[in-house]
């Protein structure tokens, strides 16, 4: 009879992983990109997160990337993965080859490394788009929070989810053809906003916004947005559905 081996004693499958990373520092332009291979070895549940810490902590500490929660919920780890847009704390790397490109997120402004000011983008587009509850009458803090049917709380959850992480302007083609397009981020957030009962806008004021060719009209449905969403947030619908609303609205 042969015994079971415990977990401990099974024999160990570590891989030898290298991460090709794209390094460049706008403040240093003299220097151009390069790729840089860093080797590190594959532990068990690693992420990539796990891997570029260990690399700036043991190997080179002028690395820059970005991290807060290392949950998915912050967005700030989102870079270009073997030139697929992800997060860096929800892609494990046993779902990679060996051999892993790191870049950062197109479209946005360079920081350094795989570092980009994601946050500069996503205020301009908030304040451009009004991404706020408009109400007619003055906000009485007094009052008690209005009332709403679980339905339609959970829908506009469903839409809040959006963690801004950018990875659905990176997989857009009409974003890396015309700066000034909204996306997908910008779409549902107006979709959320049109949903909330205590935002008094019309369909006009929405039309105002987004009925052009920077906004839903722009979209040309490639739907990279809703391919590379790490929360898998129905943009597709969501985007397909302002369209129709927004081309009635500009027949009146």
């Amino acid at each position: 009879m042969i015994p079971l081996l415990r977990k401990s004693d099974r024999p160990s499958r570590q891989r030898r992983l290298t991460l090709q990373i794209l390094r460049y520092n706008p403040a240093t332009p003299a220097i151009a990109p390069y790729l840089q291979d860093f080797a590190i070895d594959e532990s068990d549940g690693m992420t990539l997160f796990i891997a570029l810490n260990e690399i700036r902590a043991s190997q080179d500490s002028s690395l820059q990337f970005d991290f807060v929660c290392r949950a998915g919920i912050c967005g700030s780890c989102a870079m270009l993965v073997d030139g697929r847009p992800a997060l860096a704390c929800r892609t494990l790397t046993r779902d990679c080859g060996p051999r892993i490109v790191l870049a950062p997120l197109p479209f946005f402004e360079l920081i350094g490394d795989l570092s980009v000011n994601t946050g500069k983008w996503m205020r301009g587009t908030a304040e451009r788009l009004q991404t706020w509850i408009a109400q007619a009458q003055p906000v009485d803090l007094d009052a008690l929070e209005t009332r709403m049917e679980p339905a339609l709380a959970e829908a506009i959850y469903e839409l809040d989810r959006c963690v801004e992480c950018g990875c659905c302007i990176a997989a857009c083609g009409t974003a890396q053809m015309r700066e000034d397009f909204v996306g997908a981020v910008g779409l549902n957030k107006i979709a959320r906003f049109r949903l909330d009962p205590r935002d008094t806008r019309s369909d006009a004021d929405f039309f105002e916004l987004i009925g052009d060719d920077n906004g839903v009209f722009g979209c040309m449905s490639l739907l990279g947005c809703h391919d590379f969403c790490p929360k898998q947030l129905p943009l597709q619908t969501q985007i397909a559905f302002l369209r129709r609303k927004m081309a009635v609205e500009g027949w009146r």
